[in-house]
C-alpha cells in the first residue's frame, strides 16, 4: 500500500530543506545567483519562483523516464529536460515581466547549469517516484528561495530604502531633508549578499546544534 500523499515521511521532502538541509546554508549550493540577483527583493522573489517551477517539473519528468534512461547518457538527457523547462520560464518571463527579465539577464538562462537542480535529479530523481520527486523539487526550491527572499530584503530596504520599488523609508527621514538616516550604498553590492548570507547561516546554525555537531 503506497503511502498517503502527504504523510510524514512526505512532509519531510517538503520542510527539510528550509533548514536543516537547505541548499545554499548548509549544503552550499546556489550561492552565485543569491549574490548576483538580490541587490533587490523583485528579482530575488522571480528568480525563487523560476527555479522551483524548473526544479519541481524536472524532478517529475526525470522520475517518470528514470527507469528508461541509459545511464551512460543519463546527464544529458537531464540538461536537455532542464533546457527546455529554462527557455519556457524565460519566455514566459519575457511576456508577463519583461522588466525583471532584462535586470535578471543571463542568471535565467544559467539556471540550466544550477547545481541545486542537477544534484537533486542525480540524488533524487533518478530513484524515486514521481510525488516524492515534486516534493524534493518544491522543498529544495523553497530552501533555495526564502534565503534569495531574505537577501533581497534587507539588500533592498536598507540600500536604497525601498521595497517592490515601493519607498519604505520616509523621505523626511533622510539627511538630505533634515532628517537623520542616510541609504547605506554598501548593501547593493556583491559583497554585502555574501556578509547577510553568512549572518544567515550564523544565525540558523546558532539556533541548531545539530548543524554545528555536522
Amino acid at each position: 500500500m503506497s503511502d498517503p500523499l502527504f504523510s510524514k515521511k512526505n512532509l519531510t521532502l517538503l520542510t527539510e530543506p528550509l533548514n536543516s538541509s537547505n541548499p545554499i546554508t548548509v549544503q552550499v549550493l546556489g550561492i552565485c545567483s543569491a549574490l548576483a540577483v538580490t541587490a533587490q527583493l523583485k528579482p530575488a522573489l522571480v528568480m525563487a519562483l523560476s527555479v522551483m517551477a524548473v526544479l519541481a517539473f524536472s524532478n517529475v519528468i526525470i522520475s517518470l523516464l528514470r527507469n528508461t534512461i541509459p545511464n551512460r547518457i543519463r546527464i544529458i538527457v537531464q540538461l536537455v529536460v532542464v533546457a527546455a523547462l529554462v527557455i519556457l520560464v524565460d519566455l514566459i518571463l519575457k511576456a508577463y515581466v519583461f522588466d525583471v527579465s532584462k535586470q535578471l539577464s543571463v542568471f535565467v538562462g544559467l539556471i540550466i547549469t544550477n547545481c541545486i537542480i542537477m544534484g537533486r535529479l542525480e540524488a533524487f530523481a533518478l530513484g524515486n517516484r514521481p510525488w516524492q520527486s515534486f516534493l524534493d523539487g518544491i522543498g529544495n526550491a523553497a530552501g533555495y528561495g526564502w534565503i534569495l527572499v531574505v537577501v533581497g530584503f534587507f539588500r533592498e530596504l536598507l540600500g536604497s530604502g525601498s521595497l517592490l520599488g515601493y519607498q519604505i523609508i520616509p523621505e523626511n527621514w533622510y539627511l538630505s531633508n533634515g532628517g537623520f538616516y542616510e541609504n547605506n550604498g554598501m548593501m547593493i553590492l556583491p559583497p554585502m549578499a555574501l556578509i547577510t548570507v553568512g549572518v544567515i547561516i550564523w544565525v540558523q546554525r546558532s539556533r541548531n546544534r545539530k548543524l554545528i555537531e555536522d
